[in-house]
């Protein structure tokens, strides 16, 4: 990974950072990305100290605000002229319904329309790579998952868990359709299942069953290191050397479920994505 541009979304906590400490002990250079200037500078120095390498710079960027997305890419495009490795890796969990800037539920912007939006801004620069990785991290709870079309925002019954998993779905299928867009080009995009790790996704912004539900479960669950192991391994790992479209967890090739699968859904939630960012 020597002198490799990584960027990595939700960078300053859980598996983002872990992700950003790994990749740099291997010689990457990392753009950290936080949601405030604040947290991304924090997380900078403490990557450069526990990595040892100087090699760390910042983006800052509220992920639930389209303007502040491109205005992220634009100080991108200044100042880098490829990309080697993007993983989105920011995400979140929410029991009560709230919409961003925009009119759109939370969880559905940061953790679909948000990675649909900045990777398809930043595809010239990955382009631009002599070969590019992208890299989705999503979850098992994608097998829950179903999209819906007709109330994308759940609105109308919104349950927190329901939407979480209609948006892990909907970042497998992203990736199985981009994939197949980016056939003939040097750029490869999977997705990947980190398992239950000891993060703050379920207990931060909850107020609810679900915060006592984490903290119970935590002591249980994978440490953040393992977490981020398969998003390194997808990032920086000969073995999947042109490999795209798959669906990893433990650092191996799994299955995912059977809407997860599905070539023509994907195809329908890329135009339904398009028309809901334009």
């Amino acid at each position: 990974m020597d002198n490799k541009l990584c960027l990595i979304t939700g960078a300053s906590a859980g598996i983002g950072k872990a992700t950003a400490i790994g990749l740099a002990k291997m010689g990457a250079r990392i753009i950290v990305h936080a949601r405030n200037e604040k947290k991304a500078i924090a997380t900078c120095e403490e990557v450069k100290t526990k990595s040892e390498n100087p090699n760390i710079e910042y983006l800052s960027a509220d992920l639930g605000s389209f303007s502040e997305i491109k205005s992220l890419v634009e100080k991108f495009n200044q100042k880098y002229s490829a990309l080697d490795v993007l993983i989105n890796n920011a995400g979140c969990i929410f029991t009560d319904y709230a919409e961003t800037v925009e009119g759109i539920e939370r969880q559905w912007c940061i953790n679909h329309l948000a990675p649909f939006l900045l990777t398809n801004l930043l595809l010239p620069k990955l382009k631009a790579a002599p070969s590019a990785r992208i890299v989705n991290v999503s979850s098992g709870a994608h097998t829950y998952g179903k999209i819906n079309f007709e109330d994308i925002n759940h609105s109308k019954n919104y349950k927190g868990m329901k939407v979480y998993s209609q948006s892990k779905l909907a970042n497998v299928l992203f990736t199985i359709e981009l994939a197949k867009r980016l056939e003939g080009t040097k750029i490869t995009a999977n997705s990947l299942h980190p398992g239950a790790i000891k993060t703050d996704i379920g207990s931060k912004n909850n107020q609810s069953w679900m915060s006592k539900a984490w903290s119970f479960f935590k002591p249980f669950m994978k440490s953040i290191e393992k977490g981020a192991e398969t998003s390194i391994y997808l990032a920086s790992s000969p073995e999947v050397e042109g490999k795209t479209g798959g669906y990893y967890g433990n650092k191996k090739l799994n299955k995912t479920s059977k809407l997860g699968q599905d070539a023509e859904l994907a195809k329908k939630l890329w135009a339904f994505t398009e028309e809901s960012i334009s």
